[in-house]
C-alpha cells in the first residue's frame, strides 16, 4: 500500500517520458517530485521521509550515473533505481555494482515499476529505521564512563567478572556495580544484547543507501 508521507523522485530529461511517469506513480498514490536535469535534482534539498529515485542514466551534462555516485557520497539514505535503454545496459550494471537497488530496461511494464519502487521504498524505511536505531545507540553508549567502557569491551569478549576484575586491578564487586550500571544505560538485558551492540558499535558507520548484497 502507498505510503502518503513517502516520496518517489524521478529525474529524466524527456518530458513525455517524465510527466508519464508522475502520472502513472500518481495514479498509484505516490506522491512525486519531478526534475528535468540532474542539476536540478542535487540542487533540491533532501526531505526527512522516505523516499527512493528513479534515474534515467543518459541525460546531457550529468548523467545518471554522476547524480548516483553524489548521492552515495554524500549518504543520502536514497535508494536509486536506474531507468535505461538497451544501448545502455554497460552503464547500467555499472550503477548495480555502485548500488543501484534495481534497474528497469525501456519500455518497461507499469506493474514491474510499481513493484521496483515499493521494494525501494521499503529499502529506505529499513535504512532510516537501522540509522535511528544506531544513532540511538551511539548516545546510549556515550554515556558510559571509560571504566564501564572497559567493562563492556570485557564482557562482550566473553570474559568473567572474576577475569574481568583481574584484568583491570579492581575488585569483583567493583566489576558488578560497573556492570549493572553500562547494561541500565545501554538499556539491555542480557549478556546477548551486549554483544549484539558491541557488534553494531564496531561497524562504527551508520548504514548505507546501497542494497547489504552489494557492499563489501
Amino acid at each position: 500500500m502507498p505510503d502518503p508521507a513517502a516520496v518517489v523522485f524521478v529525474v529524466d530529461d524527456d518530458d513525455s517520458a517524465r510527466r508519464g511517469l508522475e502520472r502513472l506513480l500518481r495514479i498509484n498514490g505516490h506522491p512525486v517530485r519531478s526534475f528535468p536535469s540532474a542539476a536540478a535534482f542535487l540542487a533540491h534539498p533532501d526531505p526527512d521521509c522516505p523516499s527512493c529515485l528513479l534515474l534515467d542514466i543518459r541525460m546531457p551534462h550529468l548523467t545518471g550515473l554522476d547524480v548516483q555516485r553524489a548521492v552515495n557520497d554524500s549518504g543520502r539514505a536514497l535508494p536509486v533505481i536506474l531507468m535505461t535503454g538497451f544501448a545502455d545496459l554497460d552503464a547500467c550494471i555499472l550503477g548495480m555494482k555502485a548500488g543501484a537497488a534495481d534497474f528497469l530496461v525501456k519500455p518497461f511494464d507499469e506493474d514491474q515499476l510499481l513493484r521496483a519502487v515499493d521494494a525501494a521504498l521499503d529499502r529506505c524505511r529499513e535504512l532510516r529505521r537501522a540509522r535511528t536505531e544506531y544513532r540511538e545507540l551511539r548516545s546510549r553508549f556515550d554515556l558510559l564512563t571509560p571504566r564501564e567502557r572497559q567493562v563492556f569491551q570485557l564482557v562482550t569478549e566473553g570474559l568473567l567478572n572474576k577475569q574481568i576484575a583481574g584484568l583491570l586491578g579492581t575488585r569483583e564487586g567493583t566489576v558488578k556495580l560497573h556492570r549493572a550500571n553500562l547494561t541500565r544505560k545501554l538499556q539491555a538485558h542480557s549478556v546477548t544484547d551486549l554483544v549484539r551492540m558491541a557488534d553494531r558499535l564496531r561497524q562504527d558507520s551508520i548504514p548505507s543507501a546501497e542494497p547489504s548484497q552489494a557492499t563489501a
